[in-house]
């Protein structure tokens, strides 16, 4: 049975760091990284460039925007650890594809349900994004609702939850 750990936090907080740590220390070696994001513009390529330069080499990349559930699957029998990075971005990319929170949402239900199963560690991080101001866009406080939405759920079914504050992690669950 798998087990289900929760990084998150507000931007630059140290949540994708922390998720390495944890990675490096299991002592495991079959460790798989999902990446999330894409590289719509510059900056976001820059990001990406910079997220792949600290990651260990021996840890096998995946990039996977849209169709988590069906990746996990797919991969599941041949990793230990399994970092998914971000599940903010994930809920993003299928926004902007027009998917429905419903959508969304049962999507996420379907990576826990099969992360459940596997016989590895799941690490999943999120950006906690409640705690700013209201955005001034009808998009914005859509996306922010989503997002928070689906670090509900996945909250409620992880193992463990860490909050991350200033690089430091705060186990709240």
């Amino acid at each position: 049975m798998g087990k289900i750990i929760f990084i998150l936090g507000g931007a630059r907080s140290g949540k994708s760091t922390f998720s390495l740590k944890l990675a490096k220390d299991s002592g495991k070696d079959k460790v798989a990284f999902i990446a999330t994001g894409e590289p719509r513009d510059r900056e976001m390529k820059k990001r990406i460039s910079l997220h792949k330069l600290v990651r260990p080499k021996g840890f096998k990349t995946f990039e996977e925007p849209y169709n988590l559930s069906g990746l996990l699957k797919k991969i599941s029998p041949g990793f230990d650890v399994i970092i998914v990075d971000c599940l903010t971005l994930f809920a993003s990319n299928l926004m902007l594809k027009k998917t429905s929170e419903e959508k969304i949402i049962n999507e996420i239900d379907s990576a826990l349900k099969t992360a459940r199963k596997m016989n590895a560690k799941i690490i999943f991080v999120s950006n906690e994004v409640g705690l700013g101001i209201v955005p001034h866009t009808k998009l914005g406080r859509v996306f922010r609702d989503v997002a928070g939405k689906v670090n509900q759920v996945v909250a409620k079914n992880a193992d463990s939850v860490f909050f991350m504050v200033s690089g430091l992690p705060w186990r709240i669950k």
